[in-house]
């Protein structure tokens, strides 16, 4: 039998006082390889950007004061003193009533304090005919516009993504310190379970919850371990457990948490050295069987075999720890708010989640419908969910017509 049940916030106090935001180190990796990561070090500049006053258009490099007064109808007429080369610093020389040739991004010549648009402009032969004046500045960007030298750039603790890594090749750096990301041991249990690939015996079906487990550590920022599929024997999941703490910074499994005969995760967990249960059972539908432990100073989760059942816990437990081994901040779900489509039922005393998917009625309101099956044990579930409502333990049901809050699976958006 469980223990007593915790509610879901003190399941989610138990596991957190577990973790230390990016308690696995830090590694030195290249630019390349920072995609996604997240920083453990402040970035500071260690050169001005641009490093030269440059020019944020194509046409003529030229002195402010030498086009006063240019009109479409009066235009000024400049002398082309040459064209100013990009790639390089420039020779030539802009002196009063000349023009440099200039193209984006070339270095401003010296003498030049503005860029005139060639759109503004009207070469002939070795002069050029401008239309419009320019003030000083104009076009042209300064030295340290960008970034100063000395400015921090990014802060710790900041996810990586191409912006960022646009940024920090611009500073020239091609290694950088992030914080680890936690290697997660995925395995599952049950004399009825097949690995996808074999073919499948009768009264069997196939693993998908180290599948979907597996995919969805990889969403929350870390690296996933298949160790396969084991049977309901004490001695075999203890040898399995032993080598999924040897090889990973955490371990997550599914099945054989429950109260039956056969359900014996919770055995095996405690009967390891330095084993420490930190709940039993959580107060919610579905996922009440949920059971933690830490063993040394790796955190165990063993999550029921129903695959909606599990993918829910991992989203509401798991999916946090992993993010603050890694040295993320635990992302909060997207919400929407719709109308229930039909009466939602809550378990009495627990709190229920319930599968919903989206869509937009004649009214184009968003409307949320409970998905058929929508059970633990329902594979389809998973696909068929856009996200879930959740129902308080003091609440019996919500009618069809209410407003809801949907949280929805995903970093994106809902979209009818």
């Amino acid at each position: 039998m469980f223990r007593r049940l915790l509610s879901l916030e003190e399941a989610r106090d138990a596991i957190q006082s577990q973790i230390k935001t990016g308690a696995l180190g830090v590694e030195e990796i290249p630019l390349l390889e920072a995609a996604d990561r997240v920083l453990a070090e402040d970035i500071v500049a260690m050169l001005d950007i641009p490093p030269f006053d440059r020019s944020t258009v194509d046409g003529y490099a030229v002195r402010a004061e030498d086009t006063f007064g240019a009109e479409d109808n009066r235009p000024v007429t400049l002398k082309i003193c040459g064209t100013v080369p990009i790639g390089e610093l420039p020779s030539i020389r802009v002196l009063k009533n000349e023009a440099a040739e200039i193209v984006t991004g070339a270095p401003i010549a010296k003498g030049a304090d503005a860029v005139v648009m060639v759109e503004h402009t009207e070469r002939k032969l070795d002069c050029v005919h401008v239309f419009s004046a320019v003030a000083k500045h104009a076009n042209v960007m300064k030295t340290g516009g960008d970034i100063r030298k000395g400015e921090t750039v990014l802060k710790r603790e900041r996810l990586l993504g191409s912006r960022e890594i646009g940024v920090l090749a611009a500073l020239g750096i091609n290694k950088l310190k992030v914080y680890r990301i936690p290697r997660v041991a995925v395995l599952s249990t049950g004399p009825e379970i097949t690995e996808p690939g074999k073919k499948l015996p009768p009264g069997k079906i196939y693993d998908i919850n180290a599948y979907s487990l597996s995919t969805a550590v990889l969403e929350s920022g870390g690296k996933p371990i298949y160790l396969g599929v084991f049977q309901d024997d004490l001695a075999e999941l203890q040898t399995a457990l032993k080598h999924a703490l040897d090889s990973s910074d955490m371990v997550v499994t599914s099945g054989g948490v429950s109260v039956g005969p056969k359900d014996i995760i919770p055995k095996a967990l405690i009967s390891l050295r330095t084993a420490r249960l930190i709940l039993s059972g959580i107060a919610i539908k579905p996922g009440k069987p949920t059971t933690a432990a830490v063993v040394g100073d790796k955190l165990v989760f063993s999550l029921p075999g129903h695959p909606t059942s599990a993918l829910l816990v991992f989203h509401l437990l798991v999916r946090p720890a992993i993010q603050m081994m890694a040295g993320r901040k635990p992302e909060e779900d997207t919400e929407t708010e719709a109308i229930a489509a039909a009466r939602m039922f809550s378990a009495k005393g627990r709190k229920t989640f319930v599968m919903v998917a989206l869509k937009l009625d004649e009214s184009h309101r968003i409307l949320a419908k409970p998905v058929s099956g929508g059970d633990s044990g329902a594979i389809t579930t998973l696909a068929k969910a856009d996200g879930f409502v959740e129902i308080p333990e003091n609440v019996q049901f919500i009618d069809a017509g209410e407003e809801v809050v949907v949280r929805l699976f995903g970093p994106k958006m809902w979209r009818p």
